[in-house]
């Protein structure tokens, strides 16, 4: 009869021995794997990494607008025109018409510095009277800018503009009143009166434009 191989028998020590660990040691815990680190916050003051942006691909139209020229600055502003009011006298009432022009400015409530007093032939009894005491003293008050200033028509180069000016045609060549209406006017910056005989006004007005 046959012999029948028997199976092997697998012994539980056919797993192989154990390996008790020695005595006084442990065993080593496995350490976890790292993963991925956070990215670190920017510093104050300091930007983040900054991810280079695609190519723009510019179209016809686009590059046309880029090299398109500046646009032209604006023209200054033109300087405004002071409004003109002619008041009927005299050479030999034309300074007390422009004295009753200023107490009618101050009346409505114009501030003495803004105005200014032009003479083309006898100075103002005021200004004569500063100017004793030298001109140093005498500007000194048109600076100040406080109170009406009085000065002869050949002054309005050193004058500075005031927002009222008022001149008064009292006598004097007919030269200087057509040299000082002009720089009057340009003195002004809103309101320019003028006393004197108006033919003589308007026609010197008219040749200044």
């Amino acid at each position: 009869m046959p012999l029948i191989p028997e199976e092997p028998q697998i012994h539980e020590s056919a797993q192989g021995p154990r390996v008790s660990p020695a005595t006084g040691r442990t065993a080593p815990t496995p350490r976890p794997v790292p993963g991925p680190r956070p990215a670190a916050p920017p510093r104050p003051g300091r930007p983040g990494p900054v991810r280079p942006m695609p190519p723009v691909q510019r179209t016809p139209r686009d590059t046309a607008v880029a090299k398109s020229e500046p646009a032209a600055p604006a023209a200054p502003a033109a300087a405004p025109t002071p409004q003109i009011q002619v008041i009927p006298a005299s050479a030999e009432g034309a300074l007390d018409a422009a004295e009753e022009a200023v107490d009618l400015l101050l009346d409505s409530g114009t501030t003495p510095g803004e105005v200014l007093v032009i003479t083309t032939g006898e100075p103002h009894p005021w200004a004569a009277h500063e100017l004793s005491f030298g001109e140093a003293a005498y500007w000194a008050q048109h600076d100040a800018g406080d109170d009406v200033f009085y000065a002869d028509a050949s002054a309005l180069g050193r004058a500075a503009s005031r927002p009222v000016v008022v001149v008064a045609v009292n006598g004097g060549p007919d030269s200087t009143a057509a040299t000082a209406l002009p720089l009057a006017r340009g003195r002004a910056g809103t309101l320019l009166i003028v006393c004197g005989e108006p033919q003589r006004i308007n026609s010197v007005l008219s040749a200044a434009v």
